[in-house]
């Protein structure tokens, strides 16, 4: 069975030093963290915010327009199991003639995709049961300082520690 649950925010997390995602259900009773990598975060960021960057991963950018070019529509994201510390995800995308095709994706893109697409990201029960004996308490997701933390991190992100690419 599965959990419906909405992208509630994002956070820096102070013991990994690392952007978080925050998911939670509609009662706010489960709550879900899903760490993500740097470079990721700031494709979130941007359209969690709802910014435009000048710069942007053309992966997830070319993802939506495959999907819009052969007619297909996104019908669902889920999360289906934590295994090695790795998020095993996929999304359902439906075509005009009722077929069904599941894409295993990458836990930041499927969550860009539920923020894109304006969709709930559907949980595991499983899953829940793995990240229940975590503290994910309201006050220390939500609170100033980690806002503040995450939108200082993202001012001094240096692009040259992100990989070193030839342009």
């Amino acid at each position: 069975m599965y959990l419906e649950m909405k992208v509630f925010g994002f956070a820096l997390d102070g013991i990994a030093q690392m952007p978080v995602i925050i998911l939670k259900d509609a009662d706010e009773k489960n709550t879900v963290p899903v760490w993500v990598s740097a470079t990721e975060s700031v494709s979130f960021a941007a359209e969690f915010l709802s910014r435009e960057l000048s710069v942007r991963s053309g992966r997830k950018d070319v993802f939506c327009a495959l999907i819009d070019k052969l007619g297909m529509k996104v019908s669902g994201i889920v999360i289906e199991s934590l295994k090695d510390g790795v998020f095993n995800s996929f999304v359902r995308l439906s075509a005009a003639d009722g077929e069904e095709v599941c894409v295993d994706l990458h836990v930041s893109e499927a969550m860009l995709l539920s923020l894109k697409y304006r969709l709930p990201v559907l949980v595991n029960d499983e899953l829940l049961e793995q990240v229940s004996s975590l503290d994910m308490s309201e006050e220390g997701l939500t609170g100033e300082n980690n806002a503040r933390r995450f939108v200082d991190y993202l001012d001094q992100l240096d692009p040259a520690s992100m990989g070193k690419y030839p342009m």
